[in-house]
């Protein structure tokens, strides 16, 4: 069974950064391409980042030049580095690989 497991998150002020980690459990994250997601209250989910088995990444154009995403296969987990936050940045991140399941996900919240 399927289990990822978001932290990171937390309350910071505009401008700051964050770190957050998606482990996994029951797959190997490194053969497969992951993404993070982020969802703000009443609003859908968003794709943020993804990076590929080979590293390559993409971001969507609202956070590119200030997230990075990376893994490390070793500890099966897959990071999603946030530099200068802005208060839309305010949303739940997950991460995903297309599994039926999400995770509980991982709360930011950006204060201006």
């Amino acid at each position: 069974q399927v289990q990822l497991v978001e932290s990171g998150g937390g309350l910071v002020q505009s401008g700051g950064s964050l770190r957050l980690s998606c482990e996994a459990s029951g797959v190997i994250l490194s053969i497969r391409t992951m993404y993070w997601y982020r969802q703000a209250p009443e609003k859908q989910r968003e794709l943020v980042a993804s990076i590929t088995r080979d590293g390559r990444t993409t971001y969507a154009d609202s956070v590119k030049g200030r997230f990075t995403i990376s893994r490390d296969n070793a500890k099966n987990t897959v990071y999603l580095r946030m530099n200068n936050l802005k208060p839309e940045d305010t949303a739940a991140y997950y991460c995903n690989s297309g599994f039926p399941s999400w995770g509980q996900g991982t709360q930011v919240t950006v204060s201006s």
